[in-house]
C-alpha cells in the first residue's frame, strides 16, 4: 500500500511559506523537515510516555478456511450489503464453537456441514466487538475433517473510506453517485465478509458480485460468467475465476461506472487502467508503465506473473495513494490518472512510482506474505525501494535516485533522530497499532537500508537470493529472518548480524571522521555513535550498528576506493596511494544509512567540489543535508550551513535545489517566529534569483522533464519568498490564464477550483488556498476543508495548507482542529490520515507551553491510531523551541552582516 500522497504542483499565483511538516508527506516536492535540538527531551521522557498495549490474542487454529465462495449483494441506494459464505474449512481438533474476524456485520444465520454429515446449525453467535471477532457456538462437536460453513449476513456501505465502503462520483450531466469499493488492508476484510483476517491464513475465493446491470463489477481474477439475477431483472451475476491461494487483506471488490484503456505486457498478461467515464485518455500513461513494469519484475525476479490480468482503477473517494490487491490494484485519482494536456512533470513522475511500488506487491507482498503484521516493513520498506529501481529502467531521464535521497533517505534520517522515533521492525500484537507504522520509518528507512544492503550485496547476489526467496515461500508466508538467510546464502556475507542491526533497534549512527596524512597514505580514525535530534548523549549503553561504510576519492568521485564493515565503536583505515591535496569522501553515493560528521580540515577540502561540481549531485545533496541536520542538533552553528548554502550558487541539479529549497523552508518556518523572518526571506531570494533569471518562465527547445521540475521549483520558491519579480509575473499570467488568453502550463498552474474537472487541478488549488494572509480567508478555507466541495481524503491536506502557510495560519488551523476534533476524528478513526492531520498541524509551532497543550488535548482527545505522532510532535516542539532559543540571534546577526555595505 502507498500512503503517501503526492505534492505535485507548483504554486506561484499565491506565495506561502512553507509547510514544516509537508516533507513527512508528499514524495514530490516535500516541503520542510522540523525535526531539531532539545537538550533536556531525555529527561523529560515522562511526556512522551507510551501506552499500555491493548491485550491481543490471535484467532484459534482447530479451524481454518480452505476455499472462501463468497457472493455479496451492494445496495447502491440504500448503502447496505447482503452476503452469503460457504466457506469450505477444515477442523483441526474437535471443538463446538468456530471463532472469526466480524466487526460492522449482522449475521442471520449460521451453520457448519460436515462432510458427509448432516447441517448443524449455529445456536449462538457471540460478538466481541472491542477485538472484532464473533464466536459461533454450535450444540454438538464438530469433528476433525473437512466441512461447509454457511453464514448469511448484512452490512453497512460505510462512509469511512475502510472495508467495504462507498464512494461518490459525479457522472457527466452533475447527478452524484455512487461506487461500492473495497479497502481492506490491514484488518477490514471483516468489515465485508465474516473471516480468518489474518496475514497467514491464506485461502483461494471465488466471488460472486450480484450487480446492477448497467455497472462494472471487477475482483481480483477475471469474470467467468456474466449472467441475469432471476430475483430482479435490473441485476446481472458476476462470476469471478478461483484466485490463488491469499491472505484476505489482498481481497478486492468494484462496482461502479468506469471507462478503461487496455492492452497486454509482452509476457501475456492483460493491463487495464480503468478511469472515470469520459476520461479513458487520462489511464493511457498509467498503462504504458504498467505495461513496461510486468515484464521488468518477472525479469528481476525471475517469476512469472501468476494472475492473468492486472487491473488498475481510480476511486475517488480513497484514504490511501494506493493498495495492492492482488490483480485489482486501487489508487487515488491522482495517483494514476494523467491528463496529457494538464498534467505537470511531477504527477507523471508520481504515478510512476507509485505504480511501480503496487505492481512489485504483485510478487513481495502478495505471492509471498508477511507472517504477522511485525513484518509489514518489510513488505513496505521493499517496495518503496524497488519503486525507484523500476521507474529507474523505465525513465532513466527522471534521474529519480538522486530525487530517493531527498525524497525518502533524508525524510527518514529525520524522523529516526527523535526519542520518539520506533524500530523498522515492531512487535505488532492488537491490529489496532497496525496503523501507526504505516510510516516514514517502515516506507522510507525501510526502503533506506535495503538499498544499503542491496549496495553492500551487490545486484547480482541480490536478484539471486530473492529469486530463491520468493521460489521459497510463494503461497506462503514468511517472516524477515527467512529473507535474510536466502540473501545470505547467496551472498555468503553476514546479512541477519547486519541486518538485525539496522531493523531491531531505533535510530542510526552519526560516523565521526579525521585524518592524517602517512607519506603517499591517508590514514582515517573512524568512530559511530547514536546521532540524537536533541545533540550528543552521553549514554554508557549506546548501541552500535554493523555500517558498511565506502570511501572514495576526488581522483575518481563516481568509483569506491575501500568498502569496510564497521562493527564496532571506533576503527582505523589505511588508504594507499592518496596524494596529499586530493579530498576523501565517505558513503559516495549517500547509500549508507547515516550522518557524517568531518573534521573541519575534511570538510573544507570538500567544499570546493560544492562550487566547481566535481562533487557528484547526490554528495552535494547528501553534505548539505547532513551539515543543516548537525546544526538542527546544535552540533555545529546555523551560521556555518548558511554560508554552506551560498556555495550552491551554479548548482544545476533539480533535486539538490529541492533539498535547499526544503531546509531553507524549515528554517524560515522556524525564523517566522521571530521579527526577523523577512531578513531570511531575502537569503532566499538572493540565492535562487541567479537559477531563477537563468530558467525563465517559458520552457525552452531540447527541455526535459527535470528541466520541468526545476522551473517549477524555484519560480514557485521565489514567489514564496516575496520575490517582485516573479509576483508580479506569476499574478500577469494567472490574469491572461483565468481570462483564456494565455493558458499556463501544467507546471505553473493554480487555476479556480469549482472550474476543475480533473482531480489533480483540484488539490493543487486545494492545497494552496490557505497561502492568502487574510484571517477572513483563512477562516473560509477551513470551513471549506469540511465542505462537500473537498473530497474526505483531501480535508487533510487544505488543513495543512493553511498551518504551513503562515504563523497566522498555523493558529488557526490549530485552533479549527480542536473546535471540529469530534467530526474529524469520527471521519478518519483507526486510519494514518488522522496521524497526519495531526503532524500536518502542530509540527511548526516553535515554543514551549504549545507542547504541553498539545499533550494536554490528546490525553482528553484520544486518537489511538495517533499516539506516537502526537509524541514525536510534541517532541519536535520542544526541540523547535530549543534550536530558535540557541541559534535565532546567531543568524540574525549574520543575515543583517551580509546587508551590511563593506567598510
Amino acid at each position: 500500500m502507498s500512503c503517501r500522497v503526492s505534492l505535485s504542483v507548483i504554486r506561484l499565483a499565491l506565495p506561502r511559506s512553507p509547510n514544516p511538516i509537508a516533507k513527512l508527506v508528499f514524495p514530490t516536492l516535500r516541503a520542510s523537515r522540523l525535526l531539531v535540538r532539545f537538550k533536556s527531551v531525555s529527561s523529560e521522557s515522562t511526556l512522551f510516555s507510551m501506552p499500555e498495549r491493548r491485550p491481543f490474542v490471535r484467532l484459534p487454529t482447530d479451524v481454518y478456511p480452505v476455499n472462501y465462495g463468497l457472493r455479496l449483494k451492494p445496495d447502491l441506494i440504500d448503502f447496505t450489503f447482503e452476503g452469503k459464505l460457504e466457506a469450505a474449512v477444515e477442523v483441526t481438533q474437535g471443538t463446538n464453537q468456530i471463532v472469526m474476524n466480524c466487526a460492522d456485520i449482522d449475521i442471520i444465520t449460521a451453520s457448519f456441514v460436515p462432510e458427509g454429515g448432516e447441517e448443524i446449525n449455529a445456536t449462538g453467535f457471540n460478538y466481541q466487538n472491542e477485538d472484532e471477532k464473533v464466536t459461533l457456538c454450535f450444540p454438538s462437536t464438530l469433528q476433525k475433517g473437512s466441512g461447509l460453513l454457511k453464514i448469511d449476513f448484512v452490512g453497512e456501505l460505510n462512509d469511512k473510506m475502510k472495508g467495504f465502503y462507498r464512494s461518490k462520483y459525479t457522472i457527466p450531466s452533475g447527478e452524484i453517485r455512487y461506487a461500492a469499493v473495497t479497502q481492506f488492508e490491514a484488518t477490514d476484510a471483516r468489515r465485508a465478509f465474516p473471516c480468518w483476517d489474518e496475514p497467514a491464513i491464506k485461502a483461494t475465493f471465488d466471488i460472486t458480485l450480484i450487480v446492477p446491470k448497467d455497472r462494472v463489477a471487477l475482483s481480483n481474477m477475471n469474470v467467468v460468467d456474466r449472467k441475469p439475477y432471476p430475483e430482479d431483472h435490473s441485476l446481472v451475476e458476476v462470476k469471478f475465476a478461483t484466485t490463488p491461494i491469499m491472505s484476505t487483506y489482498l481481497v478486492a471488490f468494484v462496482i461502479g461506472e468506469y471507462d478503461f484503456v487496455e492492452s497486454q505486457s509482452s509476457d501475456g498478461v492483460t493491463v487495464r487502467v480503468y478511469t472515470p467515464v469520459g476520461k479513458a485518455e487520462q489511464g493511457r500513461f498509467a498503462l504504458e508503465v504498467a505495461t513496461k513494469t510486468l515484464p521488468f519484475y518477472k525479469d528481476y525476479f525471475s517469476v512469472p506473473y501468476p494472475l492473468p490480468k492486472i487491473d488498475l482503477i481510480a476511486i475517488a473517494d480513497f484514504a490511501a495513494g494506493a493498495m495492492e490487491n492482488w490483480g485489482l490494484v486501487t489508487y487515488r485519482e491522482t495517483a494514476l490518472l494523467i491528463d496529457p494536456k494538464n498534467s505537470c512533470a511531477s504527477s507523471r513522475q508520481w504515478v510512476a512510482l507509485v505504480v511501480g511500488h503496487e505492481l512489485a506487491h504483485q510478487w513481495f507482498g502478495n505471492l509471498v506474505t508477511m507472517e504477522w503484521w511485525t513484518h509489514l516493513w518489510l513488505n513496505e520498506g521493499f517496495a518503496s525501494w524497488i519503486e525507484y529501481l523500476c521507474v529507474d529502467h523505465c525513465f532513466p531521464e527522471y534521474d529519480i535516485w538522486t530525487q530517493f535521497v531527498s525524497a525518502d533517505y533524508t525524510r527518514a534520517l529525520d524522523l529516526d533522530a527523535l526519542d520518539n522515533s520506533h524500530p523498522i521492525e515492531v512487535d505488532v500484537g492488537h491490529p489496532s497499532e497496525v496503523d501507526e507504522i504505516f510510516d516514514a520509518i517502515s516506507y522510507s528507512k525501510g526502503a533506506s537500508v535495503i538499498r544499503m544492503l542491496h549496495n553492500y550485496i551487490g545486484d547480482e547476489d541480490f536478484r539471486k537470493g530473492m529469486n530463491a526467496y520468493l521460489l521459497k515461500f510463494q503461497h506462503k508466508n514468511a517472516s524477515t529472518e527467512d529473507l535474510w538467510e536466502c540473501l545470505e546464502q547467496a551472498s555468503g556475507k553476514p546479512i541477519a548480524a547486519v541486518m538485525n542491526s539496522w531493523t531491531k533497534q531505533m535510530g542510526f549512527p552519526i560516523i565521526v571522521v579525521d585524518q592524517e596524512q602517512h607519506g603517499s597514505d591517508r590514514v582515517l580514525k573512524i568512530s559511530q555513535k547514536k546521532f540524537c535530534a536533541s545533540g550528543p548523549r552521553n549514554d554508557e549503553n549506546c548501541p552500535n550498528w554493523m555500517v558498511p561504510i565506502s570511501i572514495c576519492t576526488s581522483e575518481d568521485p563516481s568509483c569506491t576506493k575501500l568498502e569496510v564493515l564497521l562493527d564496532q565503536p571506533e576503527t582505523t583505515v589505511n588508504i594507499t596511494n592518496v596524494a596529499p591535496d586530493h579530498w576523501l569522501k565517505i558513503n559516495p553515493g549517500t547509500v549508507g544509512f547515516y550522518r557524517i560528521q568531518y573534521s573541519s580540515a575534511m570538510l573544507e577540502s570538500l567544499l570546493p567540489g560544492i562550487r566547481d561540481l566535481t562533487l557528484l549531485p547526490v554528495d552535494r545533496l547528501g553534505l548539505q543535508n547532513d551539515l543543516f541536520s548537525l546544526a538542527r542538533a546544535g552540533m555545529i552553528s546555523t551560521v556555518e550551513v548558511l554560508k554552506v548554502m551560498e556555495a550552491f550558487v551554479n548548482e544545476p541539479n533539480y533535486t539538490v535545489w529541492s533539498d535547499l529549497s526544503c531546509n531553507l523552508g524549515v528554517l524560515s518556518s522556524l525564523l517566522s517566529h521571530t521579527d526577523f523572518h523577512e531578513d531570511i526571506q531575502e537569503f532566499i531570494r538572493d540565492l535562487f534569483t541567479p537559477i531563477g533569471m537563468k530558467l525563465g518562465w517559458d520552457s525552452k527547445t531540447g527541455e526535459g522533464h527535470l528541466d520541468a521540475l526545476l522551473r517549477g521549483l524555484v519560480l514557485g520558491k521565489l514567489g514564496k519568498a516575496g520575490h517582485k519579480a516573479t509576483l508580479e509575473e506569476a499574478r500577469r499570467r494567472f490574469k491572461e490564464h483565468v481570462e483564456g488568453k494565455q493558458i499556463l502550463p501544467a507546471d505553473l498552474r493554480s487555476p479556480l477550483h469549482k472550474q476543475a474537472d480533473m482531480q489533480e487541478e483540484k488539490n493543487r488549488i486545494e492545497r494552496v488556498l490557505g497561502a492568502i494572509p487574510a484571517p477572513d480567508i483563512i477562516q473560509r478555507v477551513l470551513n471549506f476543508a469540511l465542505s462537500e466541495e473537498v473530497r474526505p481524503q483531501d480535508t487533510v491536506s487544505v488543513i495543512g495548507g493553511v498551518a504551513g502557510s503562515s504563523k497566522q495560519g498555523r493558529k488557526a488551523a490549530w485552533k479549527f482542529v480542536k473546535d471540529n476534533w469530534e467530526e474529524l476524528h469520527n471521519r478518519y478513526q483507526g486510519g494514518f490520515l488522522i496521524s497526519r492531520l495531526i503532524k500536518l498541524t502542530v509540527d511548526g509551532f516553535a515554543i514551549d507551553k504549545m507542547a504541553a497543550e498539545v499533550k494536554s488535548f490528546f490525553e482528553s482527545h484520544h486518537a489511538p491510531a495517533a499516539e506516537r505522532t502526537v509524541q514525536q510532535c510534541c517532541e519536535n516542539i520542544l526541540l523547535n523551541a530549543a534550536w530558535l532559543k540557541r541559534d535565532a540571534d546567531a543568524i540574525h546577526q549574520y543575515l543583517l552582516q551580509r546587508k551590511a555595505p563593506p567598510v
